[in-house]
């Protein structure tokens, strides 16, 4: 299609201008509604599937897309969030990071940056929101990583700090894991037969298992003592978080931890340390308006994982800024 483009001479600056079509894309071989539909078959599909099936270059196609982003953060309008959700993710190997917060009332992610994890990328996000936005964050949901907490602390002293519940329960995962590993080092011979290939079996929640691992994980328990009571205060603890007053919480993990003596469990010892040390922000849950959603940062997460996976060897980290704060927006 072809298209005259009227030319304007100013007589005020003396330069001549040219007619502004608000329907066409920054590149300008393409109109905004092609670009809004690359977008959106972006949402679904790979750049490389999108490019070949239109006949695009794979850079044209990533460059309608983040323009496509773009208009979807503009028509989401600021952000003000009072319950912020913070995690980080790994965006490639050798322990790269970067910070994303997400607003959990209204269940998405409003930014992603920093250089790391440390408390210095933390501080980017409240100057990013502002000290009057800072003040209004009632609520921070976070997993126990210091720097997150003092950074917080600082910007927002306000805003009670909850941490998240599938953090926790990871910590406590991994110290099953770690006794797992003690008894199999312990045993030898024929004993160790029950343990060996059983980790999945072991961590995961007994409503996920079928078959012969639900029939393995019985046999297991029934094989190993230690292994067996630390399977079950492993899965008691969950019902931490469903007290609503924190005396009766706290009075749980007192008994819970009580039950811990004489049982040479040293890893779930130390476990049971690091929640008297932060106590203050699991006992905040208890708290009728502290109640929210804490299972969207870890299913954010796995959205995240799902779009680095696809996007396989991007290095445009712009472009994957975009994707995260966009994956939860809707269609436009």
């Amino acid at each position: 299609m072809e298209l005259d483009v009227r030319r304007v001479a100013c007589n005020v600056c003396n330069k001549v201008v040219r007619e502004e079509l608000k329907f066409i894309a920054d590149c300008s071989l393409y109109t905004k509604r092609f670009s809004f539909h690359i977008g959106r078959q972006c949402r679904e599909s790979s750049i490389k599937h999108v490019a070949r099936e239109h006949r695009l270059h794979w850079g044209t196609v990533k460059e309608l897309e983040k323009q496509y982003m773009q208009e979807q953060l503009r028509r989401a309008g600021a952000v003000n969030p009072k319950v912020t959700g913070t995690d980080e993710i790994s965006i490639r190997k050798g322990h790269t990071y970067r910070i994303v917060v997400s607003d959990l009332e209204k269940r998405r992610p409003i930014w992603f940056g920093g250089v790391d994890r440390s408390e210095k990328s933390m501080d980017e996000f409240y100057a990013f929101l502002g000290e009057k936005k800072a003040r209004q964050i009632r609520l921070a949901v976070m997993d126990m990583w210091k720097p997150f907490r003092n950074s917080t602390n600082r910007h927002a002293p306000q805003a009670a700090i909850l941490f998240d519940k599938f953090h926790v329960l990871r910590h406590l995962s991994e110290a099953l894991d770690r006794v797992r590993k003690q008894e199999y080092g312990r045993l030898d011979g024929k004993k160790r037969k029950f343990i060996k290939g059983q980790k999945y079996a072991l961590l995961s929640h007994p409503e996920n298992l079928t078959g012969d691992a639900r029939k393995n994980l019985k046999i297991l328990l029934a094989a190993n003592k230690r292994l067996n009571t630390a399977y079950l205060l492993k899965e008691s603890f969950a019902q931490l978080w469903d007290y609503s007053q924190e005396a009766w919480a706290r009075k749980f993990f007192d008994n819970w931890r009580a039950a811990l003596k004489w049982q040479r469990l040293g890893p779930f010892e130390k476990f049971a340390a690091m929640i008297d040390r932060h106590w203050d922000g699991i006992a905040a849950y208890c708290r009728p308006e502290n109640k929210v959603a804490l299972g969207f940062v870890e299913g954010l997460n796995n959205k995240i994982r799902v779009i680095q996976r696809r996007a396989y060897g991007l290095r445009d980290e712009e472009y994957l800024r975009l994707k995260v704060l966009t994956c939860m927006l809707p269609e436009i």
